[in-house]
């Protein structure tokens, strides 16, 4: 306690001070209290302890600079911890994407090797530059303990259970933020920040430009953006009624099914993909049962009966990470993510977002116990879901269930430069001169929206192109999309949330390019600082230098 503030320096000395037992038993609620409203003090605060946060902090210690994580809930690592063990990475055998893994993201998945012991066949893999996609998976509680001990090595901090305040948590002064204020009371204080968040919460309380939906294809000169109506990449294989009583659109419209002019192709859009859970199941001794949600509605799962009934199959995953276990999340479109439900949620507030994330939760339980249980479920479609459930062993503080949804789609910075699929495509004629990673995977979007289309149901939205000849190729991260208007702020880099048009997103937004970018934007912090430049004005030759004697890839390798 004196360490922190001499007594004689604390205003306001509780009473029990006097009463040394009751003081005794009070002194931990005071120490917190404390501790909560503490002024921190360092060079690069980063806010946001996703996978792309953790490795920014890491990078930034090795460049010798005092860190902060701030870190909203209790545990690090984002996605990475919250179930994506599946992550996309050599597994389509048309993409090898493994080539773009360099820096510290790869230092992050030999780590992963480690753990379970296949490091040898990591590394051959690497030499031999051969696929295998098992090599880069892993279950949730794995990849935790990965950053949980590299932080500790890192001797790095981390700030826990610190939420931004929603109302005057940024405070800037001449283009620069100076400092910003968590709702325990909590005030941090640096030079340079990164909005390490997949929502953008951080740039957006500065008051920094940004985008959420979709922009349309005129917007950006694209061909893939906005709304896709004629898109049929996971497009229901069966007719299925939309309306209550079946052919009468006055009796109105089954659950999940959104009242929604169709709109034209290619028009802008509010809509964003949909968000999933990403579940960690498994058939093994350490299964427990899904069990059915009180106030369970089977009204909520129409849709999946009248697919069935039609003939349509949602067969179960099948084991897709170590041990036997799997991390759904879209394998099938009616069996994982929540078309439609989630398109407020990047801008919401923080009492919204836990409604959302509390309706998400209840929705996807209940449907899971729908087909494992449900008597309109064909029976084999029953006995195959019954043999899969949640696992004990992973998010073992909330019931084996993700504390977090997969957020597809933030915030998207909007700076001087925005990145879109004219960059992306295979005949555009410039290079990405300040590339500061890799870009190596197509457009991916799943459906925005679930919609009446000539008297049925209909998925809109969904983009993918994985064929042996794509029109797109590999792109440089643009140093120019991590960094915002100059005219906004000057001191604020973002690896998650870059300068990009939705289609472009669609790219970037796998966890390994959000490492890359996270090692990126700190070691360009720390040149910001040392060379006292706004984080605009930078010499991109020497952050480049810097970055290939750090091992990241730049470039396509040859």
């Amino acid at each position: 306690l004196c360490h922190i503030h001499p007594l004689s320096s604390i205003p306001h000395l509780p009473s029990c001070l006097n009463r040394p037992m009751r003081f005794l038993a009070s002194l931990p609620l005071l120490l917190a209290s404390l501790a909560s409203a503490q002024t921190h003090q360092a060079d690069i605060v980063i806010y946001g302890g996703t996978s792309a946060g953790i490795i920014a902090g890491i990078q930034a210690a090795k460049l010798g600079k005092k860190v902060i994580v701030v870190e909203a809930g209790q545990h690090i690592g984002g996605m990475a911890v919250e179930g994506l063990g599946g992550t996309d990475i050599d597994n389509h055998k048309e993409i090898r994407n493994s080539q773009a893994v360099g820096g510290l993201a790869l230092e992050f998945y030999r780590r992963i090797s480690l753990k379970y012991n296949r490091n040898g066949a990591f590394d051959a893999m690497l030499t031999s530059h051969s696929m295998d996609t098992g090599l880069w998976r892993f279950e949730p509680h794995v990849a935790e303990q990965v950053f949980e001990t590299w932080v500790k090595e890192a001797k790095l901090t981390v700030l826990r259970g610190h939420r931004l305040k929603e109302s005057n948590g940024v405070t800037m002064e001449k283009l620069k933020i100076v400092s910003i204020a968590c709702e325990n009371g909590a005030v941090i204080k640096g030079k340079v920040f990164l909005d390490a968040t997949y929502e953008g919460d951080l740039l957006a309380l500065a008051g920094l430009s940004f985008a959420v939906g979709r922009e349309g294809n005129e917007k950006y000169r694209e061909t893939t953006n906005g709304l896709r109506l004629d898109s049929n990449h996971q497009q229901l294989d069966r007719k299925v009624d939309p309306y209550v009583r079946p052919g009468v659109p006055s009796s109105g419209l089954i659950f999940g099914v959104e009242n929604a002019p169709v709109g034209k192709d290619g028009d802008p859009d509010d809509g964003i993909q949909g968000y999933c859970f990403r579940l960690c199941l498994t058939r093994a001794a350490n299964r427990t049962p899904v069990e059915k949600p009180a106030g369970f509605d089977p009204a909520r799962y129409e849709l999946q009966r009248r697919y069935l009934a039609a003939g349509g199959k949602i067969d179960p995953p099948s084991p897709g990470v170590p041990n036997g276990k799997t991390d759904p999340g879209s394998w099938h479109i009616l069996a994982g993510n929540l078309t439609g439900f989630n398109h407020r949620y990047p801008i919401a507030g923080y009492v919204e977002r836990a409604e959302l994330l509390r309706t998400a939760r209840l929705h996807i339980q209940g449907l899971y116990w729908y087909l494992a249980n449900d008597p309109s479920v064909p029976s084999a479609t029953r006995s195959a879901w019954k043999q899969w459930g949640l696992t004990k062993d992973e998010f073992t503080d909330n019931g084996g269930w993700p504390r977090a949804m997969y957020i597809r789609n933030g915030r998207r910075l909007v700076g001087d430069f925005v990145l879109n699929e004219e960059h992306l495509r295979r005949n555009y004629p410039t290079l990405i001169e300040d590339s500061v990673g890799l870009i190596w995977w197509p457009p991916d979007f799943h459906h925005a929206r679930c919609i009446v289309k000539d008297g049925r149901v209909w998925m809109e939205g969904a983009v993918f192109d994985s064929s042996p000849t794509p029109n797109w190729i590999p792109c440089g991260i643009p140093y120019r999309a991590l960094v915002p208007k100059i005219k906004e702020c000057t001191n604020l880099l973002t690896p998650t949330c870059p300068s990009s048009s939705y289609v472009a997103y669609g790219a970037y937004r796998i966890e390994f390019t959000f490492m890359t970018a996270g090692q990126s934007c700190a070691t360009a912090a720390a040149l910001a600082i040392d060379s006292n430049a706004p984080v605009q004005r930078i010499n991109l030759n020497l952050l480049g230098e810097r970055l290939r004697n750090q091992g990241q890839v730049l470039e396509v390798p040859k």
